[in-house]
């Protein structure tokens, strides 16, 4: 019969310990339970930076999914807190009322934020100010995110990891971003003053304004927040406040239980509570020889140490404490740190390089012969090797100096190969060289299936140039590209232009049929469905059949998603060309649902933000525009110039062309979104030369066709393909270009990667000059596109499906057992 283990805590410590667990055999000889206090599954909690700055999507930093629990038979209680441990009756009763028996438990409540007690943080009965933060979990990621809107200026208490990395995420939404911290420097509990000051230097180089060695006295306001005053008199005006002061382990309901509580549980070496039978605790709550640890790597080792234990796979697996060394990106500035900050003893050998002005510091701690500690600012070249002897005791050069350069220190390849197999790599994830070594001897052989493997180069990034030369070596030199790299989704083993042959072959006309013949055990893929609902809407324009359930929520309801889970609706408005009529309209909508911005694009239009989803139907039939498609992987918009008629500088009709192009081409599936302009004249004022598609007027009544072009993340000029003398020769080119690209472009590719992939030369042989003799078949099937376009907003008054526009956040709770 299986023993009953009971985890307390799903966060990034308890969820790898039954991770660790499982790997053993453990779910062989224990039923297992788990609690978690919020209402989800397992989450990477170092990424909730990234998706505060809006570089990841929250739903990519989930580690295990529902799936997971339920395929190794895990008991979930999400959202779900446990209230009290009897350890004498063996039981843990949680907050819902229900009381759970254990055999052995599992104590892995983390840590919860150090809120100082600073008059006007706490409202007498609403708990925190409603503009006063802290950042913890995904829930604060959201209203940090949601309060974030409308609001102009945020102050973060502290000047740590976390509160850099609040400040960044904050700036990167348009709020002004002021840092106070009590310390003398910035990251004090890793970094040394003149580490510190170089780090200082490189975030006010990114607009943050850095106060230190200030202490806050006061939030200031009663309604909202107004400003915080410093312990010097000085008042700092915001409207929201973001506390980041560190963190405290979690051990009420452990110290409640009658367990050993210091500043966490205390255990033994393997990770038992100190005079219990067949209770343990790891991660962030633990206390062990003194020493609580904050970080990701410790928590890793213990889970290993926990599950060799409990599970009997190892019995004399101990736990001897931490080598502290940690790889960051702190607001886009690399940092590593390992043991001591400076010297502390007479004789303790301290060698330091610094650029402040280019934002560079290196240092190193010799003892006896010893690495004992480094620091690195921006320049991560040398901290394999570093870390290496850190850990080891690596034999060192005797100019010291050699530790922080190429002048005779062992080369990073070198450094590879003498690391040991249970050196550290990704932070992270707590993946080890051992087993980026073991995922390379399983078979996977490319870098990224390595990665796919073992979640190394998943969390912030930093040692993905390490996890890389690693792989290379482990594979001798005979690394492969991904075979799914040349896949046009993950899901179906086959390249575009083959799987559309086949799809042709076998008349698959729906995303189903297509798993159903062309996947592996014809198993479907999440994340294909979006790709080949696309392709075979390219490919079957009106005979495709249609599966909502391929479609992005985007698409589902024809709609821009937000990070607060409300949408954001663009009417058509060809050519940035309206009417006093469509004005008082959207005005009138505006009104009527209390819509919070009305925004003017990019692409001269209107956007309505903060709609809800059930309210997009009723919105839609107010307006009695059609959709935009600001939402789509489609053709999107056709922005414009005054053109012939007003501006005194007009070669051709520009306004009228680009409606025209509108017109025809709206909406248009594609692989990655498509934006237009038709510019009057080479002064380029509706910026055709940067579109994926511009049209230049230029003297003679000639148009000039430009394909390729970017002006967002990336920047690049259009190639020319093709000069021609009437409106109706550019329609023409647009739409088989149009098509070219869809039929031979990568999911997601955009024109301005497309275009120098196939070659302008190579594209203008097929467009203009039909080398291949397709033109005609790309004029007919673009041609067919066109002829089964429908507004997608008509489906506001039939809705597909029932549940299309029901209210739903972007991610749904775990349901509790």
């Amino acid at each position: 019969m299986r023993q009953r283990l009971v985890v307390i805590g799903n966060g990034m410590a308890g969820a790898r310990t039954v991770e660790e667990i499982l790997a053993r055999g453990g779910g062989e000889k224990f039923s297992i339970t788990m609690f978690g206090d919020e209402p989800y599954g397992n989450y990477n909690r170092i990424m909730l930076s990234n998706v505060l700055a809006g570089t990841d999507d929250e739903t990519e930093i989930f580690l295990n999914g529902l799936a997971w629990y339920e395929a190794n038979g895990i008991t979930l209680h999400a959202g779900t807190r446990v209230r009290r441990i009897d350890r004498f009756a063996r039981k843990v009763y949680a907050d819902d009322g229900t009381s759970t028996p254990y055999d052995r438990l599992i104590i892995a409540t983390g840590s919860r934020p150090f809120v100082p007690d600073i008059p006007g943080v706490r409202g007498a009965k609403r708990g925190f100010h409603q503009g006063v933060f802290t950042f913890r979990t995904i829930d604060d990621t959201r209203n940090m995110l949601r309060y974030a809107r409308g609001h102009h200026g945020a102050v973060v208490i502290g000047g740590g990891l976390l509160g850099l990395e609040a400040a960044r995420g904050l700036q990167s939404h348009g709020l002004s971003a002021t840092v106070v911290h009590a310390g003398g420097h910035l990251m004090n509990q890793q970094l040394d003053p003149q580490a510190g000051a170089v780090l200082k230097r490189s975030v006010e180089r990114l607009g943050i304004t850095v106060e230190l060695n200030a202490r806050t006295t006061e939030v200031r306001g009663a309604e909202r927040v107004t400003g915080i005053a410093l312990s010097d008199g000085r008042v700092i005006p915001c409207d929201m406040v973001v506390i980041a002061a560190g963190i405290r382990p979690n051990t009420e309901v452990a110290q409640a239980g009658g367990l050993v509580v210091e500043r966490g549980v205390v255990v033994d070496d393997q990770m038992r509570a100190i005079g219990e039978r067949g209770v343990y605790a790891v991660g962030e709550c633990a206390q062990h020889r003194g020493q609580v640890y904050g970080v990701v790597a410790p928590l890793w080792e213990q889970a290993r140490v926990l599950a060799d234990h409990i599970t009997g796979a190892d019995p004399t697996a101990a736990y001897h404490g931490s080598r502290i060394a940690t790889k960051l990106k702190v607001a886009g500035v690399n940092v590593a740190s390992m043991g001591l900050k400076g010297p502390e003893r007479e004789d303790d050998e301290f060698v330091v390089v610094a650029e402040p002005t280019r934002g560079m510091y290196k240092s190193v701690v010799v003892r006896d012969g010893r690495l004992v500690g480094a620091t690195l600012v921006d320049d991560l070249s040398k901290v394999a090797f570093l870390m290496q002897a850190f850990d080891r005791g690596l034999p060192l050069p005797e100019e010291r100096v050699r530790l922080l350069f190429d002048l005779g220190a062992p080369s990073a390849e070198t450094s590879v190969e003498e690391l040991s197999e249970d050196a550290q790599v990704c932070n992270c994830n707590g993946v080890s060289k051992a087993d980026l070594v073991s995922a390379v001897k399983d078979g996977a052989r490319s870098v990224t299936g390595v990665m796919d493997a073992t979640r190394a180069g998943k969390g912030c990034g930093s040692c993905r140039s390490l996890v890389t030369q690693i792989v290379e070596w482990a594979a001798g030199g005979e690394t492969e590209e991904d075979p799914s790299a040349g896949w046009y989704v993950p899901g179906v083993p086959l390249a575009k232009q083959e799987l559309m042959a086949e799809i042709r072959a076998r008349g698959l006309r729906s995303v189903s049929a297509v798993f159903a013949e062309l996947a592996p055990a014809g198993k479907e893929d999440a994340k294909s469905k979006m790709g080949l609902a696309s392709l075979l809407r390219t490919m079957w324009a009106g005979e495709y059949v249609d599966e909502r359930d391929a479609r992005f929520i985007n698409d589902r309801v024809h709609a821009n998603i937000q990070k607060d889970g409300t949408f954001s609706v663009v009417p058509q408005m060809k050519g940035g060309c309206t009417t006093p009529d469509q004005l008082r309209r959207i005005a009138d909508v505006a009104d009527k649902y209390q819509v919070p911005l009305v925004k003017v694009t990019g692409g001269q239009r209107i956007d309505l933000l903060g709609i809800r989803k059930e309210d997009l139907p009723a919105v839609w039939a107010d307006l009695g525009m059609p959709s935009g498609h600001a939402y789509g992987k489609s053709f999107r918009t056709v922005k414009t110039c005054v053109g012939l008629d007003f501006c005194r500088y007009g070669l051709g009709d520009s306004t009228a062309l680009g409606i025209a192009l509108e017109t025809r081409f709206q909406g248009l599936e594609a692989p990655a979104k498509m934006k237009l302009a038709v510019t009057g004249c080479p002064r380029n004022c509706a910026e055709a030369y940067v579109k994926d598609l511009g049209v230049v007027a230029v003297e003679g009544g000639r148009w000039e066709i430009y394909v390729g072009g970017a002006a967002g993340a990336h920047i690049r000029k259009g190639d020319l393909l093709a000069t021609v003398g009437t409106a109706e020769e550019v329609i023409t080119l647009t739409g088989r270009f149009l098509q070219y690209y869809r039929e031979n472009a990568n999911w997601l590719e955009r024109t301005y990667a497309f275009v120098p992939r196939v070659g302008i030369e190579r594209i203008r042989e097929v467009v203009v000059d039909d080398a291949d003799g397709i033109a005609a078949g790309l004029d007919q099937a673009v041609q067919a596109s066109v002829d089964a376009y429908r507004d997608p907003w008509q489906e506001g008054g039939e809705p597909v499906t029932p549940g299309q526009f029901r209210p739903a956040l972007p991610l749904l709770p775990v349901p509790k057992r």
